[in-house]
């Protein structure tokens, strides 16, 4: 942000902040440097102006002040007000590794010959994820806030079998139907977008939106079929990750596709709202809508039909 501010030191800090390796060589040498012949000159000078029974006393005086004025202050300074320092502090970090180069250069090298090949990626999505936590404690983000980007990172590995409606509550129609009989069916009155099927309901061909229907109807075209309005869907495996899908929805602008097993079979469906619905962590419901979760809808009612096949 700085550097399209216009900020002159800004490109030398992103410069050090992407090889942070010769910043911290620089300051370690630097720190180290001047530590130990600060000590050696105090402990030097002490024993000769004040003997040697008052070393003991000098040294534990300087280790206090060196933590001191040296580690805590300094540390607090720069954690507490690093965004105001960091420009300031650019050039004379630049200047100090101009003077210690020789030490920075040492350091790198003896620095390549214990790194790993494949430098690790300097931030994680679980890492995102617990600083948006702590920033949702810390009231920088509100709990929605905190949720939507949560289920957002999230997405990245969630697969299609997680978010699908199942098969079994699933509305289709063969594509033999016609317009006439698919306006005469209720059942398929609260949809926009219906499955058609060739044989059976494992094998869907496509699907049918309910304007071009509307749109037959109008044209006095009852007996035309479903297959001759049919249009292709998106097929995908159930463990494809559901951000690929959404990217080949978008890219194809579809908002419906059809989930199927190994063998081709459909498992079930994702829509571009089961996507969202996972992207944002909520429930999407129109007034059409009486149930929000049709996976769980189906579980029970499976259950309820294995409880009754047990009755005696």
């Amino acid at each position: 942000m700085k550097e399209s501010e216009g900020a002159k030191a800004a490109p030398l800090l992103r410069k050090y902040k992407t090889n942070i390796d010769r910043p911290v060589a620089a300051i370690l040498s630097l720190n180290t440097v001047a530590h130990t012949i600060g000590a050696a000159g105090v402990g030097s000078e002490s024993t000769r102006v004040f003997g040697e029974e008052y070393f003991g006393v000098i040294s534990a005086v300087l280790t206090l002040m060196i933590l001191v004025f040296s580690e805590i202050v300094p540390k607090t300074i720069g954690a507490s007000y690093w965004r105001t320092l960091a420009l300031p502090c650019t050039r004379i970090m630049h200047a100090m590794i101009i003077v210690c180069y020789p030490l920075v250069l040492l350091s790198e090298l003896i620095t390549r010959m214990f790194s790993p090949k494949v430098k690790p990626l300097s931030v994680s999505r679980e890492e995102v994820r617990a600083m948006v936590s702590v920033g949702t404690e810390e009231g920088v983000f509100k709990a929605e806030e905190n949720n939507t980007i949560q289920h957002f990172l999230a997405t990245a590995q969630v697969k299609a079998r997680e978010i699908m409606t199942p098969s079994v509550v699933v509305a289709s129609a063969p594509e033999t139907m016609t317009v006439r009989q698919f306006h005469a069916t209720k059942q398929f009155n609260p949809y926009s977008r219906i499955l058609v099927y060739a044989e059976n309901r494992d094998f869907v061909t496509g699907y049918v939106l309910r304007a071009s229907v509307l749109e037959k109807l109008a044209e006095d075209s009852f007996d035309a079929t479903l297959g001759s309005i049919r249009r292709p869907i998106l097929v995908f495996p159930e463990c494809q990750l559901v951000a690929e899908i959404w990217e080949q929805m978008i890219e194809r602008r579809e908002h419906i596709s059809v989930i199927v097993d190994e063998y081709g079979c459909m498992r079930g469906i994702v829509t571009m709202e089961d996507v969202i619905e996972t992207m944002l962590g909520v429930e999407i419901v129109d007034e059409h809508d009486t149930t929000t979760d049709l996976q769980r809808f189906a579980r029970e009612r499976w259950q309820r039909w294995v409880k009754a096949q047990k009755r005696p």
